[in-house]
């Protein structure tokens, strides 16, 4: 710390309360720094409870399809492709153009590798691979025109998640936690959960969920799929609720003495995540328990709790969103299909096709839909060209959906061209995804920012992003 640093935290408003920590109006001082320093249990959010729009959602639930889901096998149906099934792709698509492992390669087209067929009364073109989530085709909007920049799984999910491909940034979650804040103190704000199954498991690190240069009390909780959803949630023997909350008093009691002292917004960060720990204790193993369920409902996502499936976490997921989370994503890892593309997504239809549609229907049925946002897709597409029997990474284009709060069911936005290579109507950027999703719960993107080394940074970047309103109610 240089001497300027260490005059001005001489002279802040803590030194002045502690040098003059005799008199009665620093008292009432003292209590107001304890708020300014996080002693309060919940944060109230940047925006003060006061939003830039009306918000149309509470809380988002992201089911993150990692590993790059075919649009091709999903969501984009082209004819074309099929017609040119085993036939060079021309050139013209591809001259010039990025490509991760099949650059320098002979390009042959590989056409989609299953039906398509009209679902729901909007007649949208899907997947029969995929006949549940086809089931609530009037219920979601889709995007066939997204494109991304980076090529890779892991800065490709940095970008999805940040908005910038500079690891270090804070993610989605933890940017609506800053600005929101969080409808419950039991619980964390932000949970992620993560499961497997259909395909190569790409790794998924835990800075996808950091909370970057934000507070570190804005950051992701990883909830275990099997086991203890967090570690140590349950007291030693020998150790009493009431023993744990006397060691918790004492400790953040020391906590807010050194909080006094100095500078730093972690101390406040400790203090509440100590609160939170504590809270918790209580509050998970209330949400793990089950037993309430009818088998209908376990029924229809096809979970078996405890088991660590994609289904399971679905339903953990509404039973987060019921208690006051305010931003749950799920990572299902499976999706990277190199080989055996067809095969592949058979099989991970099966984790994910039941469960996906079970917890719209679900959320709907409780009256939760019309106030939670999901958005259902991966962090890139996969080629038209065959790479043997599977699909190679591609950022040109792919399709995501979204349901839920001010979403306009059975809409379809954006299109790409007649081999699902590139967009070719109505683009649309991570960029303009974040700015979308910060729109429905009440937020202007351009205003939800946070000084950082003397810069003003945003969840939708520097350049200018869109608020894709043909998908809005």
């Amino acid at each position: 710390m240089n001497i300027e640093q260490t005059f001005a935290n001489s002279i802040n408003r803590r030194a002045f309360l502690r040098n003059s920590s005799y008199s009665v109006g620093s008292a009432a001082l003292a209590s107001y720094l304890l708020q300014d320093l996080g002693a309060e249990p919940e944060w109230k959010g940047a925006l003060g409870g006061k939003f830039h729009t009306p918000p149309k959602a509470k809380r988002v639930i992201h089911l993150c399809m990692a590993g790059g889901p075919s649009h091709l096998e999903t969501l984009d149906y082209k004819a074309e492709l099929a017609t040119l099934n085993g036939k060079p792709m021309p050139e013209s698509f591809t001259k010039g153009q990025q490509l991760a492992q099949l650059q320098g390669k002979a390009l042959n087209c590989l056409g989609p590798q299953f039906e398509f067929q009209p679902y729901g009364e909007c007649g949208r073109m899907m997947s029969s691979a995929f006949p549940h989530i086809g089931s609530i085709a009037d219920e979601i909007a889709v995007i066939n025109s997204m494109h991304t920049e980076q090529i890779n799984h892991d800065p490709a999910h940095t970008f999805m998640n940040t908005g910038s491909v500079i690891p270090g940034r804070p993610s989605m979650g933890s940017w609506l936690l800053y600005g929101l804040g969080a409808e419950t103190d039991e619980l964390p704000g932000f949970v992620v959960m993560t499961s497997s199954g259909g395909g190569q498991d790409q790794p998924i690190a835990s800075r996808q969920w950091h909370s970057g240069f934000l507070p570190s009390k804005f950051q992701g909780v990883q909830f275990n799929s099997k086991g203890d959803p967090v570690h140590y949630v349950n007291n030693p023997a020998g150790v009493s609720a009431g023993d744990q909350g006397d060691l918790l008093a004492t400790i953040n009691r020391m906590n807010r003495m050194l909080g006094n002292r100095q500078n730093d917004p972690e101390i406040a960060t400790r203090i509440a995540q100590y609160e939170m720990a504590f809270k918790m204790q209580t509050s998970v193993p209330g949400l793990m328990d089950v037993s309430g369920e009818s088998q209908d409902v376990l029924d229809s996502y096809g979970a078996k709790p405890g088991d660590g499936s994609f289904a399971s976490n679905c339903l953990l997921a509404r039973r987060l969103a019921e208690r006051g989370v305010r931003f749950i994503q799920l990572y299902h890892r499976g999706w990277d299909h190199h080989g055996g593309v067809k095969k592949g997504i058979e099989t991970v239809s099966g984790h994910v096709d039941r469960a996906t549609a079970a917890l719209v229907k679900d959320l709907k049925a409780r009256g939760m839909l019309e106030d939670t946002l999901i958005v259902w897709g991966g962090e890139f597409g996969r080629t038209p060209m065959a790479q043997g029997s599977g699909r190679d990474h591609h950022i040109q284009a792919f399709s995501l959906w979204m349901a839920g709060a001010g979403i306009k069911g059975g809409a379809t936005y954006g299109s790409t061209d007649e081999l699902g290579y590139a967009v070719a109507t109505d683009g649309v950027s991570v960029h303009d995804l974040h700015a979308t999703i910060l729109d429905q719960l009440g937020i202007d993107h351009e205003r939800l920012t946070y000084r950082f080394q003397g810069l003003d940074f945003k969840l939708s970047g520097v350049e200018a992003a869109k608020v894709v309103k043909a998908v809005l109610a």
